[in-house]
């Protein structure tokens, strides 16, 4: 009786650890193939971008809106779903269900009925004939800023109006990432402050290679040299709000001047580091904050902050370090307020003026920023040390959620 007992246990224990696993491969599959419809989905977008029989076809689709997202026309808007949503998701179904009847998995229908979801709205607005738009293609101004796990208004407004060759996902921004095109830099007029300084110079010459507009914020003049593109604009420290005129067509704001006293604590140390290096970069940001009007401004308006991994690790200068720390808290409070975006610079030692015991080039930094900025890393990290790319995201986080409970915007 036991020995029965115990069989008639095992065999369904068996049958369930069966369910259980089917269940998790049809769950594993489908996962796969929800991103599997994406990943084609963007990859069709971004080949209507660059393939010119394609690309006839996918303009109907742009041509059908305003710069405010309004429709042009009802004519237009039915032809935008004809040669777009309704052929994008038709050729999406066909595809996914071609490799769901070579695969022989389930999970992979599931990606099948998504792509059906699409065919199906687009259809039913073509056929109806009223304008009825999904949510990213809604009128009006734009309220948020680009989101970064999942496209939005003001992340998807961007590819029809700010640089159409980019910005190609559609839900998951997985396919920009790769590519590198979550952020466009082309014909942006990008503020840099530092600009005499070797990482300044290096982001100077890396931007203008991306067909940007500098403006060079310096301290220094006399120590630049014009270039095509750039414009030099002398600033003093103290005195940033005179900066508003020259900021209110600027698309992105990169603070970056600092100072290191090194191992000085006097008193004359302790306020020069917090002047320079936290509350001259905050002045700043809040008079670029305030050239963000604009229907559209959150979604082309940015600041890059340069707190560097003295954020988390030790620069062997502690004002350095606790001017720059009070400087990332107060960037990572500013965050919350969603005005437009901001980015940290965490970065390692690289040679320049106030490091010249930096390891890395001023130039291999520059490079890296961009490449990290353009594939939309809100946090930026360029370091040798692997440490940081561990500790910042646990700092960062922790910080983030208790300034998110403890701490308010002021209402009215």
């Amino acid at each position: 009786m036991l020995t029965e007992s115990l069989t008639e246990i095992a065999a369904r224990l068996q049958i369930d650890w069966v369910l259980v696993n089917t269940c998790l491969q049809f769950a594993s599959w489908g996962l796969f193939s929800l991103l599997l419809a994406e990943v084609f989905r963007d990859s069709y977008h971004a080949l209507c971008h660059q393939v010119n029989w394609l690309a006839k076809w996918h303009n109907k689709h742009h041509i059908a809106y305003r710069r405010d997202l309004s429709v042009v026309s009802l004519k237009a808007y039915q032809d935008s779903q004809l040669y777009h949503d309704i052929l994008e998701s038709s050729l999406l179904v066909v595809i996914l269900t071609v490799i769901a009847l070579i695969a022989h998995q389930w999970g992979l229908w599931l990606g099948v009925a998504y792509a059906c979801t699409f065919l199906y709205g687009a259809s039913l607005r073509y056929i109806q004939g009223t304008i009825d738009t999904d949510y990213n293609h809604l009128p009006g101004p734009l309220e948020t800023i680009p989101s970064v796990w999942l496209v939005n208004r003001s992340y998807h407004w961007r590819h029809h109006f700010d640089d159409v060759n980019a910005y190609y996902s559609g839900v998951f921004p997985l396919v920009d990432k790769i590519l590198g095109t979550a952020l466009s830099l082309k014909g942006k007029t990008i503020a840099l402050t530092g600009a005499s300084g070797a990482l300044g110079q290096a982001l100077t010459a890396e931007l203008l290679k991306h067909n940007t507009k500098v403006v060079a914020l310096t301290t220094n003049p006399e120590k630049l040299s014009t270039q095509t593109g750039m414009k030099v604009v002398p600033w003093q420290l103290g005195k940033e709000a005179e900066l508003k005129d020259a900021l209110e067509k600027v698309d992105i704001l990169i603070i970056n001047h600092g100072v290191n006293v090194y191992a000085n604590r006097t008193s004359q140390a302790i306020n020069s580091s917090y002047e320079v290096n936290t509350f001259s970069a905050l002045q700043l940001m809040d008079v670029f904050s305030a050239t963000v009007t604009g229907p559209q401004a959150k979604a082309t308006k940015e600041i890059w902050v340069n707190t560097s991994e003295a954020e988390v690790s030790p620069a062997l200068s502690p004002l350095y370090e606790l001017s720059k720390r009070a400087l990332g808290d107060i960037v990572t409070l500013k965050r919350l307020d969603g005005v437009c975006v901001i980015r940290k610079l965490i970065l390692g030692p690289f040679k320049s003026q106030l490091n010249p015991y930096g390891v890395m080039s001023a130039r291999q930094v520059a490079r890296s920023i961009l490449f990290l900025a353009k594939r939309d890393y809100r946090n930026i990290i360029v370091t040798i040390n692997p440490l940081t790319y561990i500790l910042f995201p646990l700092k960062e986080t922790s910080t983030w959620l208790y300034y998110k409970i403890f701490s308010q915007t002021e209402k009215g």
